[in-house]
């Protein structure tokens, strides 16, 4: 399956993932997401200047407000 970045803190959407067969990496860093199909981020660290260096070709999808079982579909949707 896919290769997916996910932040640390959202464990429960890193075990929705695994659970569904995909490859998880935990984002602790920018460089972290080299390599991954998707990134789940939380949204907290959003670019207040507006400055946005792109790390990863892949889809970047913003889990606040989501349960896992919504980041997954909106991961698989990114996916296809």
């Amino acid at each position: 399956m896919a290769k997916i970045g996910v932040e640390p803190s959202l464990t429960n959407v890193q075990t929705a993932l695994k659970e569904r067969g995909h490859e998880v990496v935990p984002l602790r860093q920018e460089s972290d997401a080299k390599g991954c199909d998707c990134c789940v981020v939380t949204g907290q660290d959003s670019n207040v200047m507006g400055i946005q260096n792109t790390v990863t070709s892949g889809a970047v999808v913003e889990a606040s407000g989501l349960t896992a079982e919504e980041v997954c579909e909106k991961v698989e949707e990114k996916l296809r």
